[in-house]
């Protein structure tokens, strides 16, 4: 069996959180910087939580600045742990077979699980607490550690090594997200791709967007196991 290093996204792989994101970051924005609805329109799949406040500043002429990131998150965070807990809009729960192969995936001590996703440190730790996933994840690369989601994979296999993840591991880097983004991620930083159509991309976008495999979902846990054994 070959040790890998297994960098799950979050939304649209794992979970959907019934758009409680999109909400919060349009409080949070509206609050910190008195503008509304500073999203409408924006693609938010396989974006990262700066990179979507960036963009939304400069529409607005706001200086792009840390310190205006900084009151943006500290007025967000709180805003998500309350969104969360409603109903929303869209899917709400846990992407079909989730649980069951983060579960699968404790029995194999040579397979170690990390976080790649776009969204703040502190946002991925609400939504994982929210649907009981946070104890599977000890560490990750985030969108506090850079705006492109292009950097994240590099970010993460540096990371690792602090981990004592072994390097047969940090070489054999597998990233399974749902969105094109997650793909060219994977390919810029050396790693394997795994694309899941649980987001809101097709089977055929996946495949398009050259992931090395296209699943339909993760429900079937064999059958990922045996991809990443």
């Amino acid at each position: 069996m070959k040790p890998a290093l297994i960098l799950f996204d979050i939304d649209g792989t794992l979970l959907l959180s019934g758009r409680a994101g999109l909400r919060a970051m349009t409080r949070a924005f509206d609050q910190t910087f008195g503008i509304t609805n500073a999203f409408a329109g924006e693609s938010f799949g396989g974006r990262t939580d700066s990179y979507l406040v960036s963009k939304a500043l400069q529409a607005a002429g706001i200086p792009d600045t840390p310190a205006e990131h900084q009151r943006f998150r500290d007025n967000y965070l709180p805003l998500l742990a309350e969104e969360i807990m409603h109903p929303g809009t869209g899917h709400k729960g846990l992407m079909p077979g989730a649980r069951e192969l983060l579960e699968a995936l404790e029995d194999h001590d040579h397979l170690h699980l990390a976080l790649l996703t776009g969204n703040y440190r502190e946002a991925a730790e609400i939504k994982l607490q929210h649907f009981e996933l946070s104890d599977f994840f000890e560490w990750g690369a985030f969108s506090d550690d850079a705006a492109d989601r292009n950097a994240l994979v590099p970010i993460a296999l540096r990371r690792a090594e602090t981990y004592d993840i072994p390097g047969e591991a940090i070489e054999r880097a597998i990233v399974i997200g749902d969105t094109p983004h997650d793909i060219e991620c994977a390919r810029v930083g050396g790693a394997r791709s795994i694309a899941v159509a649980t987001g809101g991309f097709t089977l055929e976008q996946l495949r398009e967007a050259g992931a090395d495999v296209v699943l339909v979902d993760l429900s079937d846990t064999e059958a990922v196991l045996a991809l990443l054994l």
